[in-house]
């Protein structure tokens, strides 16, 4: 064994200094989330280490429009998972992203989760790629209202569906086992009678127009992009990684497992953000 190889850092520490000087070299960072920065707030994910399904992939919009009994076991669930999900607090990462921005190191920050951790963390001007969980909204009239409230409404619909014990499931769903959902009721928009879905963004339907074009225009103002904690196995956020290879912007990777954009990078750390990302940023 030579005595460079005897001295070599283990790689993962190798990986992590590399970050540690990507993060250093630019300072006008586009950072991406994903599901794996909130795990550690006890909010469970999609994918496995490979990227693949560990669950039955979520509901779509056309399933949830043109099912009655699709729509009832969905807000059925909705009903008992939303206690955990409302409970759920910013972990170290979280804090540690909104000190970076504090930092002046942030240019914009997108996340591609639906449960607001970053703003509670103290994040500013972050973009919803998918939406928030903690309102509902009117397909037809467009009116918004607070999840929080349409919770009691659903309480008082089905008396005693909260009794029933449920898993936490990713993004305020909850497993419900051999439950009929025929006599679930779920109430109308109080304005126009309309169907009400959580505004957030489901398979099957696009992301706002809007809300793309203002996400791709700070990725351009920016040195470099960060992906923290996703797979980007889902095009809504891989297209951020095409596009930042496309324009020659550097990207670094913090994420457990394989992501869509592997090959793309400039550095990569397979780790645990939540215990990663507070160092690294303290170092800067």
């Amino acid at each position: 064994m030579s005595v460079q190889a005897a001295t070599a850092p283990p790689p993962a520490a190798a990986a992590q200094a590399a970050l540690a000087a990507f993060l250093a070299r630019h300072r006008r960072l586009f950072v991406l989330t994903g599901a794996g920065i909130s795990t550690g707030s006890g909010i469970p994910d999609y994918r496995d280490a490979d990227g693949a399904w560990k669950r039955t992939p979520p509901i779509t919009l056309q399933a949830f429009t043109g099912d009655g009994h699709t729509r009832r076991r969905y807000w059925a669930r909705s009903l008992a998972g939303w206690a955990p999900f409302a409970a759920a607090r910013p972990n170290a990462a979280h804090h540690a992203l909104a000190e970076l921005q504090r930092k002046g190191r942030v240019a914009r920050l997108l996340t591609q989760n639906v449960d607001g951790l970053h703003q509670r963390a103290g994040s500013t001007g972050v973009i919803d790629l998918h939406g928030r969980l903690d309102h509902v909204a009117c397909l037809g009239c467009g009116l918004r209202l607070p999840r929080a409230g349409f919770q009691q409404q659903l309480l008082a619909c089905n008396p005693g569906w909260d009794a029933h014990l449920a898993a936490v499931a990713p993004d305020g769903d909850a497993d419900l086992e051999g439950v009929d959902f025929a006599a679930f009721q779920v109430p109308d928009c109080p304005a126009c009678g309309g169907m009400l879905k959580p505004d957030v963004v489901f398979f099957g339907e696009s992301v706002p127009r809007a809300r793309v074009e203002e996400a791709t225009a700070a990725l351009h103002d920016s040195d470099a992009l960060l992906v923290v904690g996703s797979s980007l196995m889902v095009w809504s956020g891989f297209r951020f990684a095409r596009m930042a290879a496309e324009a020659g912007i550097p990207l670094a990777i913090l994420n457990r497992g394989r992501t869509r954009a592997d090959g793309l990078e400039a550095a990569r750390l397979e780790a645990d953000c939540a215990r990663v990302l507070p160092e690294l940023v303290a170092a800067l």
